[in-house]
């Protein structure tokens, strides 16, 4: 959608109610709806137009690799070709042991990957055999990759707004 939207006291009420992640119940919008004394037919109505907007990016799950037992999480970088970057993110990030792919620009002379997808494992070697799969996928279009493996879990939480 263009334009530019204007937030309301509810919508404020609702995005300081969710933020922090949905309640964890076989309804969610209707467990917050109740909270903030709405329908969740206008939770959900609001939430979509935020959605549409671009106040909020995405609703999704996000889990903690480690609790899974996923210990090896390792950031496979790959150098291919600028003009089939999207395309080959495409393919790599449909897999169901990458759980984000995105193109990021090149730093060169030291840094010439502009492909990243995160790779899960339950060891090192089982990710290293995932991201030699990923590189026969990308074929030709393999120019260069690494694996950068994450040393630690780091609380991942999006932009806030206060109360």
């Amino acid at each position: 959608m263009d334009g530019m939207i204007t937030l309301d006291e509810t919508d404020r009420r609702i995005i300081r109610e969710t933020q922090a992640g949905l309640p964890l119940v076989p309804r969610p919008y209707h467990a917050v709806a109740e909270k903030l004394g709405l329908s969740a037919d206008e939770v959900m109505a609001r939430i979509e137009d935020l959605l549409d907007y671009g106040v909020i990016r995405r609703i999704g799950a996000v889990p903690n690799h480690y609790r899974l037992g996923y210990t090896a999480n390792g950031m496979t970088v790959w150098d291919v070709p600028d003009e089939q970057v999207d395309a080959l993110g495409e393919l790599i990030g449909a897999l169901d042991y990458v759980s984000h792919c995105y193109h990021r620009p090149r730093h060169l002379p030291d840094w010439p990957y502009n492909l990243f997808a995160m790779v899960h494992g339950r060891s090192r070697d089982e990710v290293e055999s995932k991201a030699e799969t990923i590189a026969g996928l990308l074929g030709e279009h393999n120019r260069a990759h690494a694996i950068l493996y994450s040393i630690r879990i780091l609380k991942k939480t999006g932009l806030r707004i206060g109360d």
